[in-house]
């Protein structure tokens, strides 16, 4: 039988937890019934650090164990972070801080590239907060970290120095350690002694089983290619097919029991705080919100947002060209990274899909699960990272893996 998931507080408290009927979530306009869920572990807040990559690869990578019968294991976020930061840092000095950026952001891929080089550890082993006494101190705030780092690396890469020493690392690494604290090279956990690679071992994770899909027109199908964003600076070679097959991959997922690492732009108007993510179609403004076309293009930003998201509305046809010319034209950017676990329907039986986001369990409507349409996920989404698994076998044909 097909896990459903409650999404309450005790859900959040306790993790997964299946039910054995549907389950409907109701605010405002919006009713969701849970037709499909994978197990997941419980919200995590990234706050106001740009770790958005961490929380949800992680979220993942958990909910993977969770699959395998490895139990409920929580990951340290900043682990991931300190070691890819310094990689990235690397990176950006030997390119002379040209042709390469410098940012906190970072991709589903650099979890995996960590877990497969530097293994990873349990959240306890490094909570990755070594700053204030409030209780508000224990999320995570990167603002000054961001910028003693990249002032940092600035000074390296400005031009005036002739040769570097060999120690600039060592340097930026202190720098890492000041805030997050510095990554163990050995770790009790559950009573037994492991390191970073050998925890990863212990859990069977491995790599290969992982793989970075994709889907734009200006690559061939069915091959690889680095997908040009700022945060994919490993430059992972990406499988790129038609939208139509990344959606059936998604779909196959969550029907045989996966969840999805998902890289989107959420900076469109029908993305919104409350747990919503929608593509309303605009040009008909005047039909969907009931007023005259002159008042609707006249409204505020702010104004149009709700209107637009504050009930079922009709939704634009997302085609590949208008993925496409969004990407060619900077519409669609590689903003955020979440989760991908379930699919639900709204009143009216149009299909949605449930995404974890790592924003605090209070940041939406829905103890921070976000509700996301069809539509949405077919124009804005980036990338998606999956067990090969869970990819349909003859999809999984076309692309070349075994």
């Amino acid at each position: 039988m097909k896990n459903i998931l409650l999404i309450s507080a005790l859900f959040l408290s306790l993790g997964l937890c299946a039910q054995e009927e549907a389950t409907t979530d109701t605010v405002d306009g919006f009713r969701f019934t849970t037709i499909d869920s994978v197990g997941i572990t419980p919200i995590r807040d990234q706050h106001r650090s740009s770790t958005c990559w961490a929380f949800s690869t992680l979220g993942f990578l958990e909910s993977e164990l969770l699959r395998m019968g490895k139990g409920e294991h929580y990951l340290s976020v900043m682990y991931v972070v300190s070691k890819t930061m310094m990689d990235r840092a690397t990176y950006f000095v030997r390119q002379y801080g040209d042709g390469s950026s410098f940012a906190p952001g970072g991709s589903a891929y650099d979890v995996i590239y960590c877990m497969s080089h530097y293994g990873l550890v349990p959240q306890e082993v490094m909570p990755g907060i070594r700053y204030g006494a409030a209780k508000s101190d224990t999320l995570p705030v990167h603002a000054e970290l961001d910028a003693v780092a990249g002032g940092y690396l600035k000074a390296l890469t400005n031009g005036k120095l002739k040769k570097l020493t060999p120690v600039w690392r060592e340097g930026l690494q202190a720098i890492y350690d000041t805030y997050l604290g510095q990554c163990p090279e050995e770790f009790t956990y559950n009573g037994k002694k492991y390191t970073p690679r050998s925890f990863v071992e212990e859990l069977g994770l491995k790599e290969d089983n992982y793989v970075s899909i994709t889907s734009y027109t200006h690559h061939p199908f069915y091959e690889r290619f680095a997908l040009e964003v700022p945060d994919n600076w490993r430059m992972d070679q990406m499988y790129n097919v038609p939208i139509d097959e990344l959606m059936a991959v998604i779909d196959n997922a969550i029907a045989n029991g996966y969840t999805l690492a998902w890289g989107a732009d959420v900076s469109e108007e029908g993305f919104t705080r409350k747990g919503i993510g929608v593509m309303p179609d605009v040009d008909n403004g005047a039909e969907i919100t009931g007023s005259d076309m002159a008042h609707w293009l006249g409204l505020k930003a702010d104004e149009r947002k709700e209107k637009l998201t504050q009930r079922p509305l009709p939704e634009i046809e997302v085609t590949q060209e208008m993925r496409q010319s969004a990407y060619d034209r900077w519409e669609t950017t590689d903003d955020h990274g979440m989760q991908i676990f379930g699919i639900a329907h709204d009143q009216n039986g149009k299909k949605y899909y449930m995404v974890k986001n790592s924003w605090g369990s209070t940041r939406s409507d829905y103890h921070g699960i976000w509700y996301i349409s069809e539509a949405f996920m077919r124009y804005k989404t980036n990338d998606i990272l999956v067990h090969k698994d869970a990819i349909p076998k003859n999809l999984r044909k076309k692309m070349g893996i075994k």
